[in-house]
């Protein structure tokens, strides 16, 4: 996604409105609307295919990867990337 200018807000915001933390879930265990958490991967992918070129990601000019990860249950989170042969 595009980050800066703001875009990182609106993306919280975003899912603040689709997936609001509130007890409204029946998936009740851990903080406060952690239900949401476990449907978050059905609007936000957790994988991600990208090409990289000469050792480096190929994006577009403005773009970036960013990590979304609202679970407040789990602070510390491990990242796995697998290269492919091109």
């Amino acid at each position: 996604m595009e980050i800066g200018s703001a875009s990182e807000d609106d993306l919280s915001a975003l899912l603040e409105r689709l997936l609001p933390r509130d007890d409204r879930y029946r998936h009740r265990h851990g903080s406060p609307g952690h239900g949401a958490d476990h449907l978050l991967p059905v609007l936000v992918s957790p994988t991600l295919v990208l090409a990289v070129v000469a050792g480096r990601p190929r994006l577009g000019t403005w773009q970036s990867v960013v990590l979304v990860d609202t679970n407040v249950d789990n602070p510390n989170r491990t990242i796995h990337l697998s290269f492919l042969p091109g």
